[in-house]
């Protein structure tokens, strides 16, 4: 049943179980849970959630205090959102060769991001963050060993999956090693209400900490004294850092696990394409990871048993990773032959209709011109200190390729946006846009000014700067651009404007 919800942080959890239909052998039952349902696509919703209400409980987390976490991606996520919801600035802490689109998502979120060399590996982003703490006074998480991350499972994800196979028996656990929380909290409860149930936990095969049974140096505060031996780097982002979390520990200590199953990165990321493309689920190459160790145990388990894998996020996080590596932007041969199959909107025929543009009326004639909205274009022109005017539209992808060129290079500029609501009064845009046309002769926008000169368009601009004499012009007006260090204007336009055949 539908219900209104007072918070996004009502929405966490009660993520739905599905039976692979076609992926699992078919002598078994293999059912996935798939925690990118939760609001910010990740099981770590459930524990940054956990955490941070745990430590309002205890008063360890202030009102209006910043929060600080280490963090691959998920758990950062996860936090900006309770966050933001809740009020407290956040502060993360992420090596630099975790995928970008995850720190743009928690800068989107309000969070701010600190990045630490991928040389100090996993560790070193956990002492960068514990030494921030301790210099500014922010709330540590800490969930690589705060007891309430295996909590938050044993008090929501655990009883989830009770009540999902409250009618048949549940015969195996699967699920990946990160912190630990997942594997602890859910074993915890398994043990006691189905104490039937084989507990799995996945880890890379070529960085088997788990399995290789030496154990995680540690300081005398128990922190980890560096990476682990068995480590090494792997494409799982989220499982195994460089040093076993002491949630991990503590699950094996007691007895929670019983078996451990190396995982192999491409088969880590063939699952989670055949998961896409066979079952319609989307998941990152961790959760590939964990179908690919549930495939491992139910190849060899008895006929007609149950498993659960536990899928920890979307794949939507990966779109710079090599899970995406070979998935084209453009059009392979087969999209193109089947776009030539009939003979309409081809990019190798010119367009049998007009494409919709930012292109104003032909140009008045001279007798027509409305002399006041002349004389505004005048004004517009010479009002303001900026030396580049741009006479654009809000959303036009041309007027925001210059947009971000400008503020690359450090130039300043005005655009006057002609269909703003600050130039709809009147419909002074439109008059100033028929006026610019009948001045310049040209229709299309944007159309930018240099010291009240025509330079031109989107692209006259951009391949100007690349020759250099835009630079001069703008030096003969006092603003100094360096070309020597900047991006190649080019990328600035549109990726659809490339040739395409």
């Amino acid at each position: 049943m539908s219900r209104r919800y007072d918070s996004i942080l009502e929405t966490i959890g009660h993520t739905p179980v599905v039976r692979l239909a076609r992926l699992a052998p078919p002598h078994v039952n293999l059912y996935v849970k798939v925690e990118a349902r939760n609001p910010m696509g990740s099981v770590k919703d459930r524990l940054a959630l956990g955490i941070i209400e745990d430590a309002e409980r205890r008063g360890t987390l202030k009102p209006g205090q910043t929060v600080i976490e280490a963090s691959s991606g998920n758990t950062g996520i996860a936090l900006a959102m309770v966050c933001a919801r809740k009020g407290y600035p956040l502060v993360v802490v992420m090596a630099e060769n975790f995928s970008i689109e995850r720190r743009r998502l928690m800068r989107f979120l309000g969070a701010r991001v600190v990045l630490t060399p991928a040389a100090d590996k996993g560790s070193g982003m956990m002492r960068k963050a514990a030494e921030l703490a301790a210099t500014h006074g922010w709330f540590l998480c800490r969930q690589f060993e705060n007891p309430a991350n295996a909590e938050v499972h044993a008090r929501t994800t655990a009883p989830e999956i009770l009540a999902a196979f409250d009618d048949i028996p549940l015969d195996y656990f699967i699920a990946g090693c990160g912190t630990g929380g997942t594997v602890k909290g859910v074993a915890q409860v398994l043990r006691r209400e189905r104490p039937a149930t084989r507990i799995v936990a996945c880890e890379p095969d070529n960085a088997p900490m788990l399995g290789s049974g030496l154990p995680q140096p540690r300081d005398a505060d128990g922190q980890p004294a560096g990476s682990h031996p068995a480590f090494r780097p792997h494409p799982m982002q989220g499982w195994s850092p460089d040093a076993v979390a002491a949630i991990t520990e503590s699950a094996f200590a007691a007895g929670l696990v019983d078996e451990v199953v190396p995982v192999n990165g491409a088969a880590a990321m063939q699952a989670s394409r055949d998961l896409a493309r066979l079952e319609g689920i989307f998941t990152g190459i961790t959760g590939g990871a964990t179908l690919a160790g549930a495939l491992q145990v139910a190849a060899s388990a008895p006929a007609g048993s149950n498993l659960l894998c536990l899928l920890p996020d979307t794949g939507e996080r990966y779109l710079s990773t090599p899970l995406f590596a070979d998935i084209p932007a453009d059009m392979t041969a087969e999209e193109t032959e089947i776009s030539r199959s009939t003979p309409t909107a081809r990019f190798d025929r010119p367009a049998t209709a007009p494409a919709p543009t930012a292109v104003a009326p032909s140009a008045p004639s001279p007798a027509t011109v409305d002399v006041d909205a002349a004389q505004l274009l005048d004004r517009a022109l010479a009002a303001g200190t900026e030396p580049v005017v741009m006479f654009a539209l809000e959303w036009c992808e041309f007027c925001w390729s210059l947009r971000r060129l400008f503020a690359a290079f450090g130039i300043p500029y005005r655009s006057i946006d002609l269909d703003s609501v600050a130039w709809q009064a009147e419909d002074r845009g439109a008059r100033l846009r028929a006026a610019l046309t009948a001045r310049t002769g040209i229709a299309t926008i944007p159309q930018v000014f240099i010291g009240g000169e025509l330079v031109g368009g989107c692209t006259d601009v951009i391949e100007r700067l690349r020759r250099g004499d835009l630079a001069a012009r703008l030096a003969a007006l006092g603003v100094a651009v360096d070309l020597s260090s900047g991006p190649d204007p080019r990328s600035f336009l549109p990726g659809w404007i490339q040739p395409r055949t």
